[in-house]
C-alpha cells in the first residue's frame, strides 16, 4: 500500500469515525457504504475541499432526506481548511461565546454529542437503543407531542416503540347477518321452538335474534416520498399492529403503487418493515398519486367491497401528477368506498392550507382530513375517524 494511502493510517480512521457518525444521525450506513468513501476520496484526492466533500456525499448518502444532514455533519467534521495538514478533525473546536452556534437538525446534533462523548472515553451504544420504561412523566408528555420530523434518532426509535403499542377502537356497524340476543329486532322462532320442547312446550322466555357487529374493511394508501419518510415509517408500525383484526389491504405509492398484502401478514413489526423496504423501489423519491391511483383501479378493484370499504389515504398532497388525473381518480375511489379520509401530517401547522394542486383536489374529494404528526393525534385517530364516519 502507498505512503499516504487513505485506506491506511489517520486518514482511514478519521473517515470511518465520519461514516459512523452519520449512521448515528440516521443514514443506512454499513462498512461496504464506508469502504467505498475511502475508496472515493483516494481516486479524488485532498487539494480541493469541495471534491472531497462530493465524492463522499455521492458515496456516503443515498436518500434525499438526509443530505441536509450530512452537509451540517461534514462542515463539524472538516472545519479545519488547511485539509493536507489535518483533513479530518475528531473534536469540534472550541469557539468564542461571540461567534454564534450552527443551527443543526436534532439528528445532526445528537450524532455529534456522541462523537463528543467517544473522545471523552464515555462508554456507548451505537447500534443498541433500549426502550426505557422508566420515561419521566416530562419526557413521555414531550415525546406524545412533538412532531415525528423534528425528533432526534433515538427519540423516533422510542417513539416508534410507543406507536405500537398505540390500540385503535375501529367504528364497527351493524351487519347483515343475525345473532342470538336477549334483546334484539325480532324474536327467535328456531330457538323458541327448541327451548320449548325441552320444557314440554313450555316457553319460559323469548329468545331473540339482533344484527352482528363487524368492523369496516380498510383500504390503507400510504404515500412514500421523500417529504413523507419519516411519517410513512411510523405509520407503517403503528397500523400493523393497530388493525390486525380488521379486514384489510395496504399499498404504498410514490412513483408507482407497490402491494404491501403480503409482508403485512407477518405478525413481526421489525420483520414486516425489513419486507417493506425490499418491496418499496421508489422509497423517498417522488408522488405520482394520480397515476398510482389508476394503477390500482386497473389492478385491485376487487379491495372495494360493495361500498362498505374505508378508504385512508395518508399523505401530504405534494402531488408532482397531473392534477386533471388525480381528480378523475380520486372521483372513482369516492364512488366505489364508504368514506375516503386524507390523513395529513401537515395539519401539524395551525394555519394550515393547501395550496399545492394535489392537495387542494384531495381537499375537495375527501370526506374528513386528520392529522397524523405526532402520537396524541394517533391517539385521537378513532375517535375522529368515527365522528366522520357518523356524519
Amino acid at each position: 500500500m502507498l505512503l499516504g494511502d487513505a485506506r491506511s493510517g489517520k486518514m482511514a480512521e478519521n473517515i470511518i469515525g465520519f461514516g459512523r457518525t452519520l449512521r448515528r444521525a440516521g443514514l443506512p450506513m454499513d462498512s461496504a457504504r464506508i469502504s467505498l468513501g475511502l475508496q472515493s476520496a483516494l481516486l479524488v484526492g485532498f487539494e480541493q475541499k469541495e471534491d472531497f466533500r462530493s465524492a463522499l456525499r455521492a458515496t456516503l448518502v443515498c436518500r434525499a432526506q438526509d443530505q441536509e444532514v450530512f452537509e451540517q455533519l461534514f462542515d463539524a467534521y472538516f472545519r479545519n481548511p488547511e485539509l493536507t495538514q489535518q483533513l479530518l478533525a475528531q473534536m469540534l473546536p472550541k469557539t468564542t461565546e461571540a461567534t454564534p452556534k450552527p443551527k443543526r437538525r436534532a439528528r445532526a446534533q445528537e450524532a455529534l454529542a456522541a462523537v463528543r462523548a467517544a473522545v471523552k472515553q464515555t462508554p456507548r451504544e451505537d447500534e443498541k437503543i433500549q426502550f426505557d420504561a422508566a420515561l419521566s412523566a416530562s419526557d413521555r408528555l414531550r415525546l406524545r407531542h412533538a412532531d415525528f420530523e423534528s425528533l432526534s434518532a433515538s427519540e423516533f426509535r422510542l417513539v416508534e416503540q410507543l406507536a405500537r403499542e398505540l390500540t385503535l377502537p375501529w367504528p364497527q356497524i351493524s351487519a347483515r347477518r343475525l345473532r342470538s340476543a336477549a334483546k334484539g329486532v325480532r324474536l327467535d322462532w328456531r330457538r323458541a321452538r327448541s327451548e320449548s320442547m325441552r320444557h314440554d312446550g313450555e316457553l319460559l322466555k323469548l329468545p331473540y335474534l339482533s344484527r352482528r357487529r363487524e368492523s369496516l374493511p380498510v383500504l390503507i394508501l400510504i404515500d412514500v416520498s421523500g417529504s413523507m419518510e419519516r411519517y410513512a415509517r411510523l405509520m407503517l408500525a403503528f397500523l400493523h399492529q393497530s388493525t390486525k383484526r380488521v379486514p384489510r389491504a395496504i399499498f404504498a405509492f410514490g412513483n408507482h403503487l407497490t402491494d404491501l398484502n403480503s409482508v403485512f401478514r407477518l405478525s413481526d413489526t421489525d420483520k414486516m418493515l425489513e419486507g417493506a423496504n425490499r418491496l418499496i423501489s421508489d422509497f423517498a423519491g417522488g408522488t405520482q398519486m394520480g397515476a398510482s391511483l389508476a394503477e390500482l383501479r386497473s389492478t385491485q378493484q376487487r379491495q372495494l367491497v360493495g361500498l362498505r370499504t374505508v378508504v385512508l389515504l395518508i399523505s401530504d398532497g405534494l402531488d408532482t401528477g397531473r392534477p386533471e388525473q388525480l381528480e378523475a381518480e380520486l372521483g372513482w375511489l369516492k364512488r366505489n368506498c364508504r368514506s375516503l379520509l386524507w390523513l395529513n401530517p401537515l395539519l401539524r401547522f395551525d394555519e394550515y392550507e393547501p395550496r399545492a394542486s394535489g392537495a387542494q383536489v384531495l381537499q375537495k374529494k375527501a370526506d374528513g382530513m386528520l392529522a397524523i404528526h405526532n402520537l396524541e393525534h394517533l391517539e385521537d385517530l378513532a375517535r375522529g375517524m368515527a365522528s366522520i364516519l357518523r356524519q
